[in-house]
């Protein structure tokens, strides 16, 4: 492993703590009693408080420094004195252990005194110091000058996500965003709950992808030897709890999709679903907004939140607009009784991109996504939509054409979707079947057929209502954030590329390149002073490394860079 300068100079240091018989990483508790929020809310002059954490800044004045220490609950400031840490002869604690042995982003504990600055800053008076963890990488440490102007910021995205770690240290606005997004799961919690349903858990590791039409991840089972999937939805066990006699069962669940990834897509992601005996899509949609109201006031402090150039209000009520007038309005196409064929005209005619593998749903599904979608910005219920998209939901009561389904739509994205639930098993195999119709034709999202869940409605599930909401997209809204790698701690990457590792004789010829890049190949050989087998060697593996090409042309051949 190769260390840069910064590294190395940090392990010299490890090294000379532990010369003096510090341990660098202590295992004994550290007693903390006071977060750096606490000591500024409950502020008294001479009061005796012990903090931990982490030292981001430091300004040297020979026998005193003022330092920053930052905990969970934000920073604080030190003021060490050389007299005051060391009262007696040996004042190696604060001359060689606190100025030259310590560095920014250790960690350290400190003892200490309440005081005001002379300035009026609430300050801690360093009595006792102990180290609690020395950093072997330093911190990228981003700097605001006197117009608060910011340099060095850390805020390439690549780097972000790959290392939260180091974003949430360095970006305390980052932290906040999943403060707010754990007061969203408890909200929602105690909203249910105070409504009497029931937290579950279901399998995440399934016989039968089901619950949603969506690509699986598929694993094996070696004792079983058998196919198992990764969850893609857990309706299916909900409503067999619905059957068993629960009126009210939710659960966050953690769902697998083995599909693309963009600004609002992971392939592991966080879903609420909630089903409830007795009620219908009209109930739910009271009840969904009810819920979302809460949650912004629970998170946000308001039923606004700020998306983009958007402001968005989740206070109830929210408008209702049909699928069917949705796209009539924005496209002047009526989608009733219309054949597959026809459908997939008007979609092409509009310029969308379709294929024969795509069902009636599909296309109706495309056309609405393409066309209607981004018109809806303040949150709208999306009703009664065409029976081919929605295999699970039951017949529309006053047109069998259509499903009670909603989806409530936010800034032109689906948040939540609902259901009158189907609980016609007779019904719900036909709907399967023609499910497996689909996939026959190619539709690798088409749902599989799950015998177990039709024997469970066989038994009988009472009229319930079920809704099902995107956790991360929802607090994207409720954190003005477009990207869904913001609210996740640790979202899915690409692999992390690895330093190419050169023997020395490639580092000469890529040395040589760099300084004149097209050379004759006899020219480049002779200028490296590499043996033939060196050469030959040296050559194939910047080749096999895509690193140079050789171009040939008729007698010449030159080497270049790639």
């Amino acid at each position: 492993m190769q260390l840069s300068e910064q590294e190395q100079i940090r392990r010299e240091k490890l090294n000379q703590l532990r010369h003096l018989g510090i341990n660098p990483y202590p295992a004994q508790l550290f007693p903390v009693d006071h977060t750096s929020k606490q000591v500024k809310e409950s502020f008294v002059e001479g009061k005796k408080v012990v903090v931990a954490g982490r030292l981001m800044s430091v300004r040297d004045q020979g026998k005193a420094a003022f330092a920053e220490l930052q905990d969970s609950e934000g920073r604080i400031q030190l003021y060490f004195n050389r007299d005051t840490l060391c009262p007696g002869e040996d004042k190696t604690l604060y001359t060689t252990v606190f100025r030259k042995l310590t560095d920014l982003g250790d960690f350290v504990g400190v003892e200490g005194e309440l005081f005001y600055t002379k300035v009026g800053e609430k300050s801690i008076l360093v009595q006792q110091f102990t180290f609690l963890s020395k950093t072997l990488r330093p911190l990228p440490m981003p700097k605001t000058d006197d117009q608060g102007k910011t340099y060095d910021a850390f805020t390439d995205p690549e780097l972000r996500y790959r290392m939260r770690y180091v974003d949430l240290v360095v970006n305390p606005q980052v932290k906040d965003v999943f403060i707010k997004r754990t007061k969203l799961f408890q909200a929602m919690r105690t909203f249910f709950n105070e409504a009497g349903y029931l937290e579950v858990e279901t399998p995440i590791l399934q016989s039968i992808p089901g619950g949603a039409a969506a690509r699986p991840f598929i694993t094996h089972h070696n004792s079983l030897d058998i196919p198992l999937y990764m969850r893609i939805a857990n309706e299916l066990y909900l409503k067999r709890l619905i059957v068993g006699g629960f009126d009210g069962v939710y659960e966050f669940s953690k769902n697998f999709r083995n599909e693309g990834m963009d600004r609002t897509h992971n392939p592991e992601f966080t879903a609420m679903e909630i089903y409830v005996a007795y009620k219908d899509y009209h109930w739910m949609m009271e009840f969904t907004e009810k819920l979302l109201e809460y949650c912004a006031l629970q998170v946000n402090g308001t039923t606004q939140a700020t998306f983009g150039e958007h402001t968005v209000d989740f206070k109830a009520p929210y408008a209702r607009v049909s699928m069917t007038e949705a796209i009539q309005k924005f496209t002047g196409f009526d989608i009733t009784g219309k054949t597959e064929e026809e459908l997939r005209e008007a979609a092409q005619s509009m310029g969308i991109e379709v294929n024969e593998t795509m069902g009636k749903g599909k296309l109706i599904d495309e056309i609405f996504g393409a066309k209607c979608e981004g018109n809806f910005i303040q949150p709208t219920f999306i009703t009664d939509y065409p029976k081919e998209m929605s295999p699970l939901c039951k017949s529309h009561r006053d047109n069998p054409e259509l499903t009670e389904r909603f989806e409530l739509m936010v800034c032109g994205k689906e948040i939540a979707n609902a259901y009158s639930e189907l609980n016609d098993p007779i019904d719900q195999r036909e709907r399967f079947e023609a499910q497996m119709k689909l996939a026959e034709k190619g539709d690798d999202e088409a749902m599989f057929i799950d015998q177990d869940f039709l024997r469970a409605l066989e038994f009988g599930m009472p009229p319930t209502s079920g809704l099902g909401i995107g956790m991360d997209r929802l607090i994207m809204f409720l954190t003005n954030n477009a990207s869904i790698q913001e609210v996740l701690f640790f979202p899915q990457m690409r692999p992390e590329k690895k330093a190419l590792e050169l023997t020395e004789e490639e580092k000469v010829i890529l040395q040589l390149l760099k300084s004149e890049d097209g050379q004759p190949l006899a020219q480049l050989k002779e200028q490296s002073q590499l043996s033939g087998k060196k050469w030959d060697a040296a050559m194939k593996g910047l080749s096999k490394l895509g690193m140079v090409k050789v171009i040939v042309e008729g007698e010449s051949k030159t080497v270049h860079l790639t």
